[in-house]
């Protein structure tokens, strides 16, 4: 899961970020409106938390800015704002849930998994490509009816492989798909690395990832 986190108080941000980088959610962190749109313009996410009040203007404002794009990524608001009639008016601007500050980072984690759980179940079920069949709620898949061992990243990786099956996606996509803004350590080659487990584990299935250099890699079936 990629989430963006809009907002301004970088105390309680970076904590945030810190303990959802230790559940396995990689969490990207804008301090302001600009900022958030940047990242966006880069970068698609799983969700959003968006914090009220910023330095460059209202949480809301870039929330209706959003929904009038068609955007529909889940967005969940933080404020410290915690009257009945804040609470509605982001809930009628497009806010998909709402948490006062302080929260749990408990809570704060099970709302957000609901929202993108919910965003899941919208979509189709599954998706099935010869042998193969992906679970997009799960992140885990099925190889000839047998559950499929795979880490955090090699899901992350085949989500966006065979959401765009048949369709060559660039490594450097793989790679944003994958690490957050942060992460500046590790290179783009380490998308090969996850690409040879995958092709290893697909090896005999009639599941493939071909490679076209410069291009990308693709994910299909033999022949």
């Amino acid at each position: 899961m990629r989430v963006l986190m809009v907002e301004d108080a970088l105390d309680l941000a970076e904590g945030v970020v810190a303990r959802f980088s230790r559940s396995g959610v990689t969490c990207d962190l804008a301090p302001s409106i600009e900022a958030a749109r940047d990242f966006r313009a880069v970068q698609g996410y799983d969700a959003i938390l968006l914090d009220i009040n910023l330095p460059d203007g209202s949480g809301l404002s870039f929330l209706r800015e959003m929904r009038a794009d068609g955007d529909r990524t889940p967005v969940l608001m933080l404020t410290a704002l915690a009257s009945v009639d804040d609470r509605v008016e982001a809930l009628d601007q497009g806010a998909d849930d709402y948490l006062g500050k302080p929260f749990d980072q408990r809570e704060l984690e099970a709302r957000l998994r609901a929202l993108v759980r919910r965003e899941a179940d919208r979509k189709a079920p599954q998706i099935t490509l010869g042998a193969l069949t992906y679970a997009p709620k799960e992140r885990s898949a099925l190889l000839g009816g047998k559950r499929l061992d795979l880490t955090r990243r090699e899901a992350m990786l085949l989500d966006v492989l065979i959401r765009q099956q048949g369709q060559f996606v660039s490594k450097a996509r793989l790679y944003d798909s994958l690490y957050g803004f942060d992460d500046a350590d590790v290179g783009v080659n380490a998308i090969e690395l996850y690409i040879a487990r995958l092709r290893k584990k697909f090896a005999g299935s009639g599941v493939s990832i071909t490679t076209q250099r410069g291009v990308g890699y693709r994910i299909g079936l033999d022949g």
